[in-house]
This record gives C-alpha cells, sequence and structure tokens, in this order.
C-alpha cells in the first residue's frame, strides 16, 4: 500500500498519512486545523512486515483503509483513541 507522509508543525513528532497524495477532505476540520503547517516529508510502500520508527503499520495500513489518513502524534497522544473517535464520526 502505498502513501504520502507530511509534517505537521504543531508539534515535534507529529505527523499525517495520508492514502491519496495531497488529498485531506477526509481529515476532520478540527484535526486538519490543529496540525499547523505542513510538508511533505516522503511517499512510502506500507506492507504488514514494513518496520516503522514509531508506529505498527498494520493499524497505519487499517486507518488509512478506513479513514484515508492515520495520525502519529508525539508519544505522550493516545493516537488509539482518536482514531477510535474519529472512525465513530465524533470528531
Amino acid at each position: 500500500m502505498l502513501c504520502y507522509i507530511y509534517r505537521c508543525s504543531r508539534k515535534p513528532d507529529m505527523y499525517i498519512y495520508l492514502a491519496e497524495e495531497d488529498d485531506f477532505s477526509k481529515v476532520p476540520k478540527d484535526i486538519f486545523n490543529s496540525l499547523g503547517i505542513i510538508e511533505f516529508a516522503m511517499e512510502l510502500e506500507l506492507s504488514p512486515d514494513k518496520k516503522l520508527a514509531k508506529e505498527d503499520p498494520i493499524k497505519v495500513m487499517a486507518n488509512l483503509k478506513e479513514n484515508s489518513f492515520h495520525l502519529q502524534l508525539p508519544d505522550e497522544t493516545p493516537v488509539e483513541e482518536l482514531m477510535t473517535k474519529i472512525a465513530q464520526k465524533k470528531i
């Protein structure tokens, strides 16, 4: 699975992964507005056995399939809880 990763200026180690290049249309407005300045970082081919620095590739792929994006937050932020709320359309 191909994805596109963007660095977010609001916090160090905050990235957003997109299923489609430059397509932020599925990202809830509140989340998009909290990202700060967005800068393209890289294009990456994901697979279940692909090791990522801070994320589980299977979870990233699931979020990309279900929501068209995955948010990588700094360590202190509960990313799974946030993505569950997004999936339930509570954000």
